[in-house]
């Protein structure tokens, strides 16, 4: 079947159900629960947050956990507040040390305590964005305590993180679906989901892009406390957590090429750093005493906080490392990208970015090709896959009305339709 015709099946019912207004409005609030466990989820889920808080039709939980309550990741719970965003709860889970048998054991608290919350409040519907241990746990509790999931992200492929399986597992578990571009929303459907739940509605890191007023370089830099008047590298690196690649040996070859390239170019160095991922800390560690042997040249921080972090994009020579952000959201601004390693591997990959082993030489070049204005004019030329207009609004739009309906949560029924 050719795509175009596959397209025009999977998407028909839930397109026409959606322009045609035949879905009903809620005649009451619903309530729903959204959860958020890290820095970078809560930046993409806060523009969904403020217009759910804005709209009639829902009683809204935030339920806080994962590394927002950790100080030693930055307490990131404080943007949270600083919103203003009332927060129904906070579910601290992180007590249990590094390493898989201790994410494992985190997991299985995670599903303990949520399924409490679940069962304690009987929300009508939990919102999930990503593909995080801790979001596939929340996401397991709301499945055995009778709460319909809502999934934001699914579709994606990260073959070099074990969220590639948790993605998956979410997607069969939730009754719909909001991937971030055509392609992720066909894989869902493939995964037996009906296209009538699948609405593929762009990337909420494309909005935020697009929409969130940012700051100067003069502003960030003041903002900083870190002169970055010329040109300077937005780095992040998270650990590789699946392959069994050692991520301080990663980031120990990338910080080698980040230095070699600084003996030739007066390159300056912005790092967020690493998250909760087993090996996060010890990254961190690395990151530290670096950035003290170059204090004029390389400046950390835990969290930038979304306003400061896209701001930084935009402003980058180039973003450099191996978050999703590097080959997600760089796009939109067209800013050249080294994307490192495996971690990201599955995922679209646009011009703007150059993907290299974590192998200091090959870091290197891909760095030095980055810097150059032949690199930096191509990236410019970039169009993003994400792009879906008012994404959070949509969302917004379509949770209003397909929890209205009096059949939604009911069973899932596994489709069968036709597949390319």
């Amino acid at each position: 079947m050719q795509r175009r015709a596959f397209d025009a099946l999977c998407f028909r019912a839930a397109r026409s159900k959606l322009e045609k207004g035949v879905l009903p409005m809620a005649a009451q609030p619903k309530t729903l629960a959204v959860v958020t466990g890290t820095r970078a989820e809560y930046g993409l889920l806060r523009p969904v947050i403020q217009k759910l808080l804005k709209s009639d039709g829902f009683i809204l939980k935030v339920l806080v956990t994962g590394a927002h309550l950790a100080p030693e990741f930055g307490n990131t719970v404080q943007e949270i507040e600083a919103d203003g965003v009332p927060i129904a709860a906070r579910i601290p889970i992180l007590k249990f040390g590094t390493g898989p048998l201790a994410t494992a054991d985190t997991v299985a608290y995670t599903i303990q305590q949520f399924s409490r919350w679940f069962w304690e409040h009987k929300p009508d519907a939990v919102l999930v964005l990503g593909d995080r241990y801790e979001i596939f746990a929340a996401a397991q509790a709301a499945a055995m305590t009778g709460v319909p999931i809502a999934h934001i992200s699914g579709g994606d492929v990260t073959l070099g993180a074990a969220d590639d399986y948790y993605r998956h597992c979410i997607t069969k578990m939730a009754h719909l679906h909001f991937p971030s571009c055509a392609e992720y929303a066909r894989r869902v459907i493939r995964m037996g989901e009906a296209p009538d739940t699948v609405f593929n509605v762009g990337g909420l890191g494309d909005e935020n892009i697009r929409t969130m007023p940012k700051m100067s370089r003069e502003e960030l830099s003041e903002s900083l406390g870190f002169d970055l008047s010329g040109p300077f590298a937005l780095v992040t690196f998270h650990p590789e957590t699946a392959g069994g690649a050692s991520p301080t040996q990663q980031v120990a070859q990338l910080l080698a090429a980040m230095e070699q390239l600084q003996k030739t170019q007066p390159v300056r160095w912005l790092i967020t750093k690493a998250n909760a991922d087993a090996g996060g800390l010890a990254i961190n560690e690395l990151i530290d005493r670096w950035v003290e042997k170059y204090p004029d040249r390389a400046i950390a921080f835990t969290s930038l906080g979304v306003k400061r972090y896209l701001s930084a994009m935009a402003c980058a020579a180039a973003v450099v490392g191996n978050s999703s952000s590097g080959v997600v959201e760089t796009p939109t601004f067209g800013v050249p990208t080294v994307n490192i390693g495996e971690r990201q591997a599955g995922r679209i990959i646009c011009p703007n970015v150059i993907c290299c082993p974590a192998e200091k030489t090959k870091i290197l070049t891909a760095l030095k090709t980055a810097f150059s204005p032949e690199f930096a004019a191509k990236a410019k030329q970039t169009v993003s896959p994400y792009n879906g207009g008012d994404t959070s609004g949509r969302i917004v739009q379509i949770l209003r009305q397909q929890l209205s309906r009096p059949e939604f949560g009911a069973p899932k029924e596994f489709y069968d339709g036709p597949v390319e």
